[in-house]
């Protein structure tokens, strides 16, 4: 079949890299792509919140299946408009309606969905602009440090830890103005929860489900976890501390509860759901929902599938998942971002790339970057995605860090403590 994906990050690569190993992959397209997609299928130009565009694209390509990588289209109602559309009504799209995207899309939303099926997370409440007296009063009394997070998509941006009550009260006042535009016009108070922080995956066809590697990733741009938030700067999976025992308590009291309500609520659900979850004296707490897979934790776990996504993602089209096995490689994977000086505030693009022909035992996934020419350019804050498999945690970490040291562009900027918190 020919199948289209939407989106250009490390996320979108490692995707196509899966698909286009599947029998069932006759043609790969992904709009609009990146340098590292290009050499797996055929980058298209679009705007992909631009939906008659994204349906031009189908109709003339003659896709089958359409894998929606980034958030922001989900949350914006891409699946409902294939569902409206007759000539689209046969194209598998894989992904939340927007109904289902509005557990990313809206963190009050997710809070109370949470609420509705006992599914355990931190004490919250929200509040809008007309409600900022009200909001100041509840920080006077409130415990210390406490989060604030923009109600909706903010780039992952819009989650504040603040640790007195003077902070946390300009803070919320910046954020009912407007700070991260109309995604801060709810803001939600949450109690701050200290624990170990993992990410669990799944997919499914809005009945039943089946579950990925879990991974734990690396958000702060400075060693020791320290700095400003990104998308992140690296990923390990699996995670040693998600024993047997945690597992069989985030199965049961957050993944059963989830895959529930939104059948019982007759969401229509046919993607990822990702949990991030942290770890509180050994139980499990949702910080967020994702309704889609996380990014750079993609470039790490889709390596330790052993399974044909392509056949996983027609399962879930279908509703057939019940008839699904899947198998993972028993290896670590460790993966470090090589990210463009500066970022996550301003940085420079344009920068060549050069040492990806020497690259050895490594997988790379691009993410900012683009062809010019004979070469390939820095477009972006978070450039590529070096991924290795290994026996040990500590095996991971060694190769992809050789190989961040292979790969040079102008003010290359890598991490180069992921991982070690878990030896």
């Amino acid at each position: 079949m020919n199948i289209l994906i939407i989106g250009s990050g490390g996320r979108e690569h490692a995707l196509a890299d899966k698909l286009a190993s599947s029998p069932l992959c006759s043609h790969l397209f992904i709009t609009p792509g990146n340098a590292g997609t290009a050499l797996l299928g055929t980058n298209l130009a679009s705007d992909i919140s631009d939906f008659d565009a994204i349906r031009k694209l189908v109709l003339d390509h003659e896709i089958d299946m359409v894998v929606v990588g980034p958030e922001a289209p989900l949350v914006e109602g891409i699946v409902d408009y294939f569902a409206r559309e007759a000539s689209l009504k046969k194209v598998k799209i894989i992904g939340p309606s927007a109904e289902g995207a509005k557990l990313e899309g809206s963190k009050d939303y997710a809070k109370a969905f949470m609420g509705r099926y006992n599914i355990p997370t931190a004490g919250y409440r929200s509040f809008t602009q007309k409600e900022l007296n009200e909001a100041l009063d509840y920080l006077s009394s409130h415990p210390y440090p406490v989060v604030l997070k923009a109600d909706g998509l903010a780039a992952g941006k819009g989650v504040l830890i603040c640790h007195s009550k003077e902070e946390a009260q300009y803070e919320i006042r910046e954020m009912l103005s407007g700070k991260f535009g109309s995604a801060s016009a709810t803001v939600v108070i949450e109690e701050f929860l200290s624990g170990i922080e993992f990410s669990v995956f799944a997919l499914t066809d809005g009945d039943r489900y089946i579950l990925l590697p879990e991974a734990k990733d690396y958000k702060r741009i400075g060693e020791g976890d320290k700095g400003l938030n990104t998308g992140g700067m690296g990923a390990v999976s699996p995670v040693p501390f998600v024993g047997q025992e945690v597992y069989d308590k985030v199965v049961q009291r957050v993944i059963e509860p989830t895959i529930r309500g939104l059948k019982e609520e007759n969401i229509d659900y046919k993607g990822f759901v990702f949990f991030g979850l942290i770890l509180v004296h050994g139980d499990p707490y949702v910080i967020e929902y994702n309704c889609r897979l996380g990014d750079p934790e993609t470039e790490a776990i889709l390596p330790r599938l052993r399974t044909d996504l392509v056949e996983l993602f027609d399962h879930t089209w279908h509703g057939t998942l019940q008839k699904a096995t899947v198998e993972f490689d028993p290896r670590y994977a460790v993966t470090i971002i090589l990210a463009s000086g500066g970022y996550p505030e301003s940085y420079e693009k344009g920068k060549i790339i050069t040492g990806l022909d020497r690259v050895a035992g490594s997988r790379i996934y691009h993410a900012g970057t683009t062809q010019k020419g004979e070469d390939i350019v820095t477009s972006g804050g978070r450039v590529m995605a070096i991924t290795s498999l290994a026996s040990s945690i500590e095996g991971g970490i060694e190769q992809s860090l050789i190989n961040a040291g292979t790969i040079h562009f102008d003010g290359k900027y890598f991490r180069r403590d992921i991982g070690k918190d878990l030896l």
